[in-house]
């Protein structure tokens, strides 16, 4: 066996070299993770994401699934990728964990050989490229659907992008969500986003959206009161990105569903 040690990658891509030198060791590359096995394979469901007073939202629900069962109760699904974006997976949990962790790297060895960040949207679309590169593995049933989302300060503001299994991106406005509870928390955020809000109350809004994802998608987790398992949710804003403890979580749940006690269906969006 012959070790090959590299002064210089020749590429601002990390997954460029990998993909050169080894290709074997990016998501999606083993083949043994085909049709036959994907339904059997753990998947992500539900992430949201809002846009709030000098940044962005995003949080997701803790549940896993492998078909009708539930392979996991506190699984995380939202993860920093740099101190000013972070990304949230939906679809096959394995292939989205490694795809995070290649991504992390990415714009870390980006930023250590061109002495300066990404922007926003070279962000955006170099995370496209390598969800295109998870394209054969897709068509076989291990689709990986990523939630992108970054302060940006040139806006001074935040900003959303979702992508399909051939790329993208596509930037949201306000807010988006992606998973299988998805339908049911956009229904929720459209009637409780407020441009211009804080991020106290974006998070409280998050929260009911992905509580109204649990009330009519099975794949969905709720809040776990017993186990104490609650929503990853971070903010990021120009101090950079800052995953809420969970007991601040547990705080804006049991408002959330001291809420719903008085009101099943949530609150009540004015018509006028």
């Amino acid at each position: 066996m012959v070790n090959h040690i590299f002064t210089d990658t020749g590429s601002s891509s990390f997954t460029e070299f990998v993909r050169s030198h080894a290709p074997d060791l990016l998501p999606g590359r083993n083949e043994t993770l085909a049709a036959p096995v994907g339904d059997q394979i753990p998947h992500a469901t539900t992430i949201v994401a809002a846009t709030c007073a000098g940044g962005v939202v995003i949080a997701g629900d803790r549940r896993a699934t492998s078909g009708n069962i539930i392979s996991q109760r506190d699984m995380e699904k939202v993860f920093r990728t740099d101190d000013h974006s972070g990304m949230g997976i939906a679809g096959a949990a394995s292939t989205g964990i490694e795809l995070a962790r290649l991504y992390q790297v990415e714009l870390e060895h980006y930023e250590k050989r061109e002495g300066r960040t990404l922007s926003v949207k070279g962000k955006a679309n170099r995370l496209a490229t390598m969800i295109r590169g998870n394209l054969p593995m897709a068509m076989q049933g291990l689709v990986v659907v990523p939630l992108f989302v970054a302060y940006d300060p040139a806006i001074d503001g935040g900003r959303i992008f979702s992508y399909d299994v051939g790329g993208g991106p596509y930037e949201q406005r306000q807010h988006h969500a992606i998973g299988s509870g998805s339908i049911f928390a956009r229904g929720a955020l459209k009637k409780l986003y407020r441009e211009g809000a804080s991020p106290e109350d974006t998070v409280l809004t998050a929260i009911h959206a992905l509580y109204d994802a649990a009330d009519d998608d099975s794949a969905t987790g709720g809040p776990d009161v017993t186990r104490r398992i609650w929503p990853v949710v971070a903010v990021i804003t120009a101090d950079g990105f800052r995953r809420l403890s969970d007991d601040e979580v547990a705080e804006y749940v049991q408002t959330v569903i001291g809420n719903r006690m008085g009101t099943p269906d949530g609150p009540i969006a004015p018509l006028r």
